[in-house]
């Protein structure tokens, strides 16, 4: 046999030993992993190779030595998301395969965004809340779980709701109650909570109703009390438009309510019409010296 037969048979039998080697080098990854949990690779094979974990914004380097188990231990991968495993033994092709990492099961924070911060009383379905389920590692749980809504008044008032969640999602909507005030807006998954105040102010003046008595040359105006439907105090500053009308002349001023009621004196004409508006909200009238 020559030196160059011997050089070609060896090549042969190395090739061969690297094919059957190639064959049995393999690796069995989990079909799922939950984020944060503790994880096995296990592989076929022998001699060292190279194994590589990649993922959503992850990438993990083991060097392993085949036919032993590669642990990985609970916190390694914490993105949820499809995983590619790819194993790498000398100059053979890498061999691939993939899993999903799935969110934990655990609820750790709830994203709850509540609207609006700030409305009048007694309106249908204006309050509206959505909630968002994470785990601890910010991934959305997309598993259903019950969510709780309550929307608490200072004065005892509670309305709750329960809805379950939808691909990591919830949300109600309910009403504002009848009296003014700072209501607490909760959401609650399990022992997980989170708060939001929704400022309820009171509503358009309803039954605006005003007196008119003689001041010497003047005529005093004032009104009583303004409230809404509900009997909330509407806040000072409020705009209430005075008008008289009179011999087809017009005169009107608008008087800020203070202490709970506004007041104003206009000049006195016989015959004269005087009304009473607050916004699109009308008084009643008063006709004068008919």
């Amino acid at each position: 046999m020559t030196l160059r037969s011997t050089i070609l048979l060896n090549s042969l039998a190395i090739a061969a030993m690297q094919l059957a080697v190639a064959q049995t080098a393999t690796m069995t990854v989990p079909k799922s992993v939950q984020a944060g949990e503790a994880f096995t690779v296990a592989s076929v094979g022998s001699g060292n190779a190279t194994l590589f974990i990649i993922g959503p914004a992850q990438v993990v380097k083991r060097d392993i030595k085949l036919g032993e188990a590669a642990d990985f231990p609970a916190g390694s991968l914490y993105n949820a998301g499809r995983y590619v495993a790819l194993l790498e033994f000398g100059s053979t092709p890498a061999q691939t395969d993939t899993f999903d990492v799935v969110p934990a099961r655990d609820v750790a924070n709830v994203s709850f965004l509540a609207r609006p911060s700030r409305l009048p009383v007694g309106i249908h379905d204006a309050i509206t809340g959505a909630v968002y389920i994470f785990d601890k590692y910010h991934n959305l749980i997309a598993t259903p779980d019950q969510v709780s809504f309550e929307l608490a008044h200072p004065g005892g008032a509670v309305e709750k709701r329960v809805v379950e969640t939808r691909d990591g999602a919830a949300w109600t909507e309910m009403d504002s109650t009848g009296q003014q005030g700072a209501d607490k807006f909760t959401a609650r998954v399990g022992g997980i909570s989170s708060a939001r105040i929704v400022e309820q102010v009171p509503g358009d003046p309803c039954g605006l109703k005003m007196s008119a008595k003689q001041s010497g040359q003047q005529l005093a105006l004032s009104t009583d009390p303004v409230r809404d439907c509900n009997g909330n105090a509407i806040p000072d500053g409020t705009i209430v438009t005075f008008t008289e009308t009179y011999h087809g002349a017009q005169s009107t001023v608008d008087v800020p309510i203070k202490r709970g009621i506004a007041q104003v004196d206009m000049p006195i004409h016989s015959g004269a019409t005087i009304s009473v508006a607050s916004g699109v909200v009308m008084g009643n009238q008063i006709g004068w010296g008919k």
